[in-house]
């Protein structure tokens, strides 16, 4: 059992941190298992204690705790959350809630395409000479969709009569 819970507490130690070996976690991510795990009721486990509980088993001036940090942070909670039994079986009903679980990623908010940003980016309403800047896939040509592009050949931008110079001044 505390296997799965030591899988889940890595998944979780590395979540959102890229750099994280998956050794220690934050107490950022401590209170995301907590809450994601339902060890976190709200009603007799608190998101308060949960940083109470974090402050009280990691090092004095450490921003993280190992996986035995974490065991006693657990029992803690265990004890908090299951009033009434004893250490070993509250530990055990902490491990059953984390077991199998992931870091949610529920309320992230994601790309929408609607009013104007969804008429702006449907090509197949475009009309007239703008239609042309698009291939049948509806992807953009950019630069080589345009008929007329500037020439800059001429050692000044925009002029017009490129290498006649020496017609005139024979």
């Amino acid at each position: 059992m505390a296997s799965e819970a030591e899988r889940t507490f890595h998944r979780f130690a590395v979540f959102g941190d890229s750099s994280s070996s998956g050794t220690e976690i934050n107490n950022k991510n401590f209170s995301k298992l907590c809450k994601d795990c339902g060890i976190m009721d709200g009603k007799v486990v608190t998101s308060t204690d949960v940083d109470i509980v974090f402050s009280k088993v990691k090092a004095k001036n450490a921003r993280t705790i190992n996986f035995q940090q974490f065991q006693e942070a657990m029992k803690e909670l265990g004890q908090k959350r299951f009033k009434g039994k004893s250490i070993d079986e509250a530990l055990e009903g902490i491990y059953k809630l984390m077991e199998g679980k992931d870091p949610a990623t529920t309320g992230v908010t994601k790309a929408t395409t609607v009013g104007g940003v969804d008429r702006l980016t449907d090509t197949s309403k475009y009309t007239g000479t703008h239609k042309e800047r698009f291939d049948e896939s509806g992807k953009g040509k950019g630069i080589e969709g345009r008929e007329e592009t500037t020439d800059n050949s001429g050692y000044v931008s925009g002029y017009k009569g490129a290498g006649t110079y020496d017609q005139k001044n024979k």
